[in-house]
């Protein structure tokens, strides 16, 4: 088969186009990314020499550059990964999460409609649920709790969510959904609490605390992640929603602090700024479904986890300091530009 993964320079997009090539060595893979700030050539130079692997430069919202990338490649999968997704951003300047996130989920959905597209995959998040009391720990996430949206970016992925269904409905596409709770893992981009936070505690600068760090997140390693939406963009039911989550909630100070200990760096680094406008207090997903009907089951918990993922930034410091430098953005015109 040949994929169309987007947003595949970025954090989970990169991950998931490794998770593809070892798992199904027979498939294809085009990857694409706009290469915004979050989108990190770099994250993809270990598979830059697969036959099997090819990327491409372009704007999901470009209708004309998107038609005919479709009318060469034939696609049979679509993933949809880009998106701008970080909370803070949105709130600072909502409107390219709305062209982004919501104009350029249609550009790909009417061009996997014109050209036959098998299966359109969008991949969404728990924040489109909004948030969940703190006190109330028997409380979950399903595929049918109602969309709640908190700031610009998570109503620009529930419309995007929305839309999707609407074409299925209206249009019969073929697709699926999944929602995911936090994720973390390799290649993240430092401005997400837990790079952020290693990168800072390796500079023995201060650690940014929103609040008092009592708000809880279900913390997803990427690869779980990336197994799940494999499994639900080839096995899981047209229309259909999975919420893909890692049972591994925890306090955002808790995490902090787990780090602080793993580097064997001080608790004072740690400074409690004015809290986030809007800030969701509890995600927590109930990931039943995609247990239950496809045999999803995640490989890591949170406290291996986040130990082999200091672990990588610490063995890839230099991958850090050309993200934290901007450096990054000159590796496609190094590998590009003369091509």
């Amino acid at each position: 088969m040949k994929i169309l993964v987007t947003g595949a320079a970025g954090f989970i997009g990169s991950n998931f186009v490794y998770y593809e090539l070892a798992n199904h060595p027979e498939d294809k893979i085009v990857a694409l990314d706009l290469l915004t700030y979050a989108g990190n050539l770099e994250n993809l130079d270990a598979c830059k020499d697969n036959e099997n692997f090819k990327f491409v430069k372009m704007d999901i919202t470009d209708r004309d550059s998107i038609d005919k990338l479709f009318a060469e490649e034939k696609f049979d999968i679509v993933v949809n990964f880009a998106a701008e997704s970080h909370v803070d951003r949105s709130i600072e300047n909502p409107e390219i999460f709305l062209k982004t996130n919501i104009l350029g989920t249609q550009t790909l959905m009417d061009a996997s409609l014109k050209y036959n597209v098998k299966r359109y995959h969008q991949v969404s998040t728990d924040e489109v649920y909004g948030d969940l009391p703190l006190e109330a720990t028997d409380l979950f996430f399903t595929e049918s709790t109602p969309l709640h949206t908190s700031s610009p970016y998570s109503a620009s992925k529930a419309s995007a969510d929305l839309l999707v269904n609407a074409y299925h409905r209206t249009f019969n596409l073929n697709c699926t959904i999944s929602r995911c709770s936090n994720n973390y893992g390799p290649y993240q981009f430092p401005e997400k609490l837990i790079p952020l936070m290693i990168n800072n505690a390796r500079h023995d600068k201060s650690l940014p605390v929103y609040g008092e760090g009592l708000n809880v997140r279900d913390w997803l390693h990427v690869y779980d992640h990336c197994s799940g939406i494999d499994l639900v963009m080839r096995n899981g039911k047209n229309g259909e929603v999975y919420n893909i989550g890692g049972h591994n909630e925890r306090r955002n100070i808790d995490v902090v602090k787990t780090i602080l200990r793993e580097l064997d760096k001080p608790e004072s680094l740690i400074t409690y700024v004015s809290d986030r406008k809007g800030h969701d207090l509890r995600y927590a997903i109930d990931p039943s479904k995609i247990e239950r009907e496809l045999g999803w089951k995640p490989k890591y918990n949170f406290d291996t986890g986040i130990k082999e993922t200091i672990n990588w930034y610490m063995d890839n410091q230099k991958w850090m300091d050309n993200v934290t430098s901007g450096d990054y953005l000159k590796y496609y015109e190094k590998m590009y530009g003369d091509r």
